[in-house]
């Protein structure tokens, strides 16, 4: 399992996912599930992954090569918006799934993908997509900020109580490491490092990519001053005066 969260704010976009890849409690691994496209001055684009790691590389490898869309050939590097992106990777899912998919049910191997696109490109705003397996997608938007894929009901309290269009971008990484903390602290199946990734609306180049360890000194002081906080919150909450 793994978790990718991403952020849609004024400012720009906060990207985040963890690196665990498990086939079994002793088949555990380090992938990377964050890919960037950036043409400086022209466009930036990231997609990260959810699910199969052999089908979302596969994925990944089709739009490296170039995919079919709407009778043409296109990249990440060629679409013309970010629109026709989020289709061209859904079309890259489809034709994966077209490629793989009774072989992996033969199999009892679910084709399993979910993915998160978020960049711009020259010409209109940033954007944030969510693609499903059936490679349609939904986008995030000012009243539904945030978006996320793989194991994201444990971080999602914290998102929807604190993250709005107008939340400034540092607090969008500290919202999104909290997030994942929060998981992390939930479920085995996601794991440290985590890639970070800072988009600021038309800088047209990557603001931050950075890969935080365990040992971070910002990521220590976000697990234990969290849970301080939650503890603190909870001592102060009055008790129910009305248990015998």
């Amino acid at each position: 399992m793994t978790y990718c969260v991403g952020l849609y704010l004024k400012e720009g976009l906060v990207l985040l996912s963890d690196t665990r890849t498990n086939a079994g409690v002793d088949n555990i691994s380090i992938f990377s599930k964050m890919q960037v496209e950036e043409v400086p001055g022209e466009r930036v684009l990231a997609m990260l992954s959810a699910g199969n790691l052999a089908v979302t590389q596969a994925v990944w490898n089709r739009l490296q090569e170039g995919v079919r869309l709407n009778g043409a050939r296109h990249t990440l590097r060629t679409v013309p918006n970010m629109f026709r992106a989020a289709q061209l990777i859904g079309q890259a899912v489809r034709d994966q799934f077209e490629a793989d998919g009774a072989a992996l049910k033969a199999q009892d191997v679910r084709f399993d993908i979910s993915l998160m696109l978020g960049g711009q490109i020259a010409g209109e705003a940033p954007r944030l997509f969510l693609i499903y397996a059936a490679g349609n997608f939904i986008e995030a938007t000012t009243d539904t900020p945030f978006l996320q894929i793989g194991e994201h009901k444990y971080g999602k309290p914290i998102l929807d109580r604190a993250v709005t269009f107008d939340t400034p971008i540092e607090d969008g990484v500290k919202l999104v490491l909290i997030s994942m903390d929060s998981t992390l602290r939930s479920n085995l199946t996601v794991g440290m490092p985590v890639d970070l990734l800072v988009y600021r609306t038309d800088g047209f180049a990557v603001t931050l990519k950075k890969r935080l360890t365990e040992e971070d000194p910002y990521v220590r002081l976000i697990r234990e001053g969290w849970s301080a906080a939650l503890r603190q919150a909870y001592l102060e909450m009055p008790r129910p005066d009305w248990v015998p």
